[in-house]
């Protein structure tokens, strides 16, 4: 049984995102900014949340920020700083694109999480999710060894690990679609409107 004290939530909230045109975190999506959304499915799991972003818009929340520890480095970097920063041996990491979240998805990782697993992730319409996945703090070191060999690719980083993978059923599917166009927001907004 992992204890919500013994959990910190990291919400990579990167740069800005080449395909939105502009900070992915602060779209809004039914009324509250994505991030929000990260931040809520978190908070009843979690004893501290930090977001990891450059950008000091997110201090509005009044949560822990910080910045990437290697700049440029995508979520590579991303988990390596926020596992660096954590007080706590489990980490739920998060991406600021996936505005349906759900609690329920999350503690699924959870309670799948042994302790052999290193990185447990969510796997969706046969793809697997590195960015909605729970992570042991130890992984911090090889992060941060594979960031120094100029390894860039999350998927990549996340094979060197033991990694445990669960799969959503159709009706949890929704929870995790990834934001990643305009036209994929309207998709998610007109769906919430029916």
């Amino acid at each position: 049984m992992i204890y919500k004290s013994n959990i910190t939530g990291i919400i990579l909230a990167g740069g800005k995102s080449s395909r939105m045109g502009t900070d992915k975190g602060f779209l809004i999506y039914d009324g509250e900014p994505f991030v929000k959304h990260s931040i809520n499915a978190l908070k009843p799991l979690t004893s501290e949340i930090i977001i990891v972003s450059d950008h000091k818009e997110y201090d509005v929340f009044g949560l822990k920020r910080i910045t990437d520890q290697v700049e440029d480095a995508g979520p590579v970097s991303g988990i390596y700083s926020g596992l660096k920063q954590s007080k706590t041996a489990y980490n739920l990491v998060l991406s600021c694109d996936i505005p349906r979240i759900t609690s329920e998805v999350l503690k699924k990782l959870i309670d799948a999480t042994d302790e052999k697993t290193e990185i447990t992730q969510i796997e969706s319409n046969g793809k697997t999710m590195p960015l909605v996945a729970l992570y042991k703090k130890a992984c911090a070191n090889r992060f941060y060894e594979l960031l120094q060999t100029n390894e860039r690719r999350l998927q990549v980083a996340v094979s060197n690990f033991k990694v445990r993978t669960i799969p959503l059923n159709i009706n949890e599917q929704q929870a995790v679609m990834n934001v990643n166009t305009k036209e994929e927001l309207k998709q998610l907004e007109n769906e919430n409107n029916h």
